[in-house]
């Protein structure tokens, strides 16, 4: 079996997914003003600066600090309410794209990422991958944050936990696929035998050149409902044109067996072959799902 694992921030969505909660975890009280401001800052220097090692070790110990004594089960339901319209915005058509892909041909896909469970689960399951990847911070008896960190999707610690689901499901890591744009997953990119770098910082950048990586640049974020109402919209059109061609072909069948007086049978066999059989049908079918 083989895999495809995709980072999250700036590989699947656009920006930092836990700067995208700011505005729904301030509404419920949770953090302040200035805290948003904090963020914003935060997802700037991220943006523009990229994710560097001591960078992002300041902004996990102050996510830490910041979420003791929150209510785990209340930022799952926030989290949960609020995907569709935080999220959905900021995904990359480029990633849909190569995520259906990757299933088309057999490979599960994963999303790998240092933010937190309660973010990375529900937004993996709305884009459909097959399993998650990420952060665990330490819940209480009482459901609350204690500000400690049972498991940090960062670095290395990605690449041990891609070689434990490997071997779990018998993924042959080899033949697997990996996505990141950041240099501190590089251990993540090295585990598999096709790593490739989406929207690189400098210094992935630098390393995909001298290690021949396949280089991609994901810039056109869709909503995901206007990705499936097009692919449905093509479904059906091809239905349609699959119906009226088999329809044309009966009618043609009807008249040619009518002038050699055998239209029962012929008809009759070519509304079989339209309605029964479907090859053509089911043809144009496979072709419109292939091509979304």
């Amino acid at each position: 079996m083989e895999a495809a694992f995709f980072d999250l921030d700036k590989t699947v969505i656009a920006r930092a997914s836990v700067a995208a909660f700011r505005r729904p975890f301030y509404k419920e009280g949770l953090i302040s003003r200035r805290t948003i401001v904090h963020i914003v800052y935060a997802q700037l220097i991220y943006l523009y600066l990229g994710a560097g090692e001591q960078r992002l070790q300041r902004i996990r110990e102050s996510m830490l600090t910041l979420t003791r004594g929150w209510s785990q089960s209340q930022i799952s339901q926030i989290v949960r309410e609020t995907l569709e319209e935080i999220i959905e915005p900021i995904i990359f058509a480029e990633a849909l794209a190569l995520i259906s892909e990757h299933q088309a041909a057999g490979r599960k896909v994963f999303i790998v990422s240092s933010s937190p469970i309660e973010i990375v689960e529900p937004l993996t399951e709305y884009l459909g991958a097959d399993g998650a990847i990420a952060s665990r911070a330490v819940v209480g008896a009482d459901d609350r944050y204690t500000g400690e960190m049972d498991f940090y999707a960062f670095g290395p610690f990605k690449a041990d936990a891609i070689v434990e689901q490997a071997a779990r499901d018998g993924i042959d890591l080899a033949a697997s696929y990996a996505y990141s744009d950041s240099y501190t997953d590089l251990p993540m990119l090295e585990v598999v035998g096709h790593p490739v770098a989406v929207n690189p910082d400098r210094v992935l950048s630098k390393v995909a050149r001298e290690r021949g990586w396949e280089v991609r640049v994901f810039a056109n974020p869709v909503r995901l409902r206007d990705r499936v109402r097009v692919s449905r919209w093509t479904a059906t059109a091809a239905i349609g044109g699959a119906v009226a061609a088999g329809a044309g072909a009966a009618w043609v069948a009807w008249r040619q067996g009518h002038r050699n007086g055998t239209h029962q049978p012929t008809a009759l066999a070519a509304g079989h072959a339209l309605f029964s059989g479907g090859h053509g049908l089911s043809a144009a079918v496979a072709s419109a799902q292939r091509a979304h």
